[in-house]
């Protein structure tokens, strides 16, 4: 067999120089998924027959000179939260009615689909995108590919592991309080969530209708925006689409921050509890690396920012409960216990409550579109700490790990989370970068910068 590129691209680069088939790439993921899928908990479905296939068929329409671009013939992976036509979508759930998910493709899919990407099976998730890991219900837990005691991160777990442990090349993951950047950052690898409204959500399953989003995970910060090129842009099957223009994402690409001026919120995350400090150097590090490759680093400060950040939860639980309240009441044991507990803590928001925090959320998205005038990206870490080991996922250990992700799901804002270093346990954390509404290209243009500057997103995990 060929030697096989680990990025995107250079698995794209490599299919149009001859140099590697779609089927090779097939057979190397299937291959490296039995050796590393129960070890890990990357898949809930597998479709490896359909996958090779699908492979077949691209190697057929390359050689015959039909190219339909980057993602044509690279193994892909779908979270189970998006439905898929010829695969089962569960939301890693016992609740949700099969008939759900005999649907269509959705747009996202369908979209991976006519590029000609090879869809490789739906990756685990928390159920419905919430809560934690129940080991009471036949669901797999998903581990780290870096130390397999730890946790992959939540909720977009099996595309973050499953790219990480080389068994698809990119991926499709959700966010509605972190779910594809804090998987990101704690697997190692990249991974952007969009401006609200950029990415159509028509066949995924909802949580939090203002909150959610639908995103690329890949190796690197130009395999996202390979992805993106792809799933962006706006279809009528989703009301909340936004009906505007894509730009070229990758084409825009050129590896440089230079002239890049760059707002750190610092003093709310460097601080914060539980912190690691090693987490915390690691991010004073890629903020030094940017400012030496020519990005302009200056302190900034957002007022209520924090109370944004306790904002989101009466917001969003309030949407997931508004979803949930029926079968939660008729199906209350069928739920795993930490999503029908962090679900149900929604009754005891109030109207005021809800009230409260969306003027919060609107006073705050003000006050960062003023600070977008004088910058072009705003930098924080993605987390403050590694991965939490799996023997300690309950409410305590998940609320002592500090995620800097939920607000810029509140504000819509694109954002991506790209690897930046380790702990002092060798495990992941990632840097954040926030931009202006519709601005991936920026966002993407500094993660892109950044990681011509480093070496980070080019680790790969030691799995035995």
């Amino acid at each position: 067999m060929s030697e096989i590129p680990d990025t995107l691209a250079a698995a794209a680069a490599a299919l149009r120089a001859g140099t590697v088939s779609s089927v090779e790439l097939t057979v190397a993921s299937i291959e490296r998924a039995d050796r590393f899928d129960e070890q890990l908990g990357t898949y809930l479905c597998r479709a490896d027959d359909a996958a090779l296939q699908a492979a077949k068929q691209a190697d057929a329409e390359l050689e015959a000179g039909h190219d339909r671009g980057p993602l044509h013939g690279i193994p892909v992976g779908v979270k189970d939260i998006v439905a898929t036509a010829d695969l089962p979508t569960t939301a890693q759930s016992l609740v949700l009615d099969p008939r759900w998910g005999e649907r269509d493709d959705a747009v996202v899919v369908a979209r991976l689909r006519a590029a000609g990407a090879v869809i490789t099976g739906k990756t685990t998730t928390m159920e419905f995108a919430i809560g934690l890991p129940d080991p009471t219900k036949p669901f797999p837990i998903p581990r780290n590919p870096w130390a397999s005691d730890r946790w992959a991160g939540g909720s977009s777990s099996g595309t973050a592991n499953g790219v990480a442990a080389g068994m698809f090349w990119a991926g499709i993951g959700t966010d509605t309080g972190g779910s594809i950047r804090m998987p990101s950052a704690l697997c190692g690898i990249t991974g952007l969530k969009p401006t609200f409204g950029r990415v159509p959500k028509s066949g995924v399953v909802p949580l939090s209708w203002s909150f959610d989003h639908v995103g690329p995970m890949a190796r690197t910060a130009r395999d996202c925006a390979l992805m993106l090129d792809v799933i962006a842009g706006h279809d009528r099957s989703d009301p909340l689409s936004a009906d505007v223009g894509t730009d070229p994402y990758a084409a825009t690409l050129d590896g440089s921050v230079a002239g890049l001026r760059i707002g750190v919120l610092r003093h709310h995350h460097v601080d914060a509890p539980f912190v690691d400090p090693s987490a915390i150097a690691a991010f004073e590090a890629a903020l030094a690396a940017l400012a030496a490759g020519g990005a302009q680093v200056e302190e900034i400060d957002v007022p209520a920012w924090d109370i944004l950040n306790e904002a989101c939860l009466p917001i969003f639980m309030s949407e997931a409960l508004t979803y949930h309240r029926q079968t939660l009441a008729e199906r209350w044991e069928d739920y795993g216990s930490y999503t029908r507990q962090m679900v149900a803590s929604a009754l005891f928001y109030t109207a005021v409550d809800h009230v409260q925090a969306q003027r919060v959320r609107h006073f705050v998205a003000k006050e960062v579109d003023r600070i977008f005038e004088d910058f072009d990206v705003i930098a924080t870490p993605t987390a403050g700490a590694g991965a939490p080991l799996v023997a300690n996922l309950d409410f305590v250990g998940a609320l002592t790990l500090p995620v800097f992700t939920a607000p810029w799901n509140a504000l819509g804002l694109p954002t991506i989370s790209t690897p930046c270093g380790f702990t002092s346990d060798g495990l992941p954390v990632g840097l954040q970068l926030a931009g202006r509404r519709f601005a991936e290209s920026t966002v993407l243009r500094a993660a892109d910068g950044y990681q011509s500057l480093t070496d980070w997103h080019t680790r790969r995990p030691p799995l035995a």
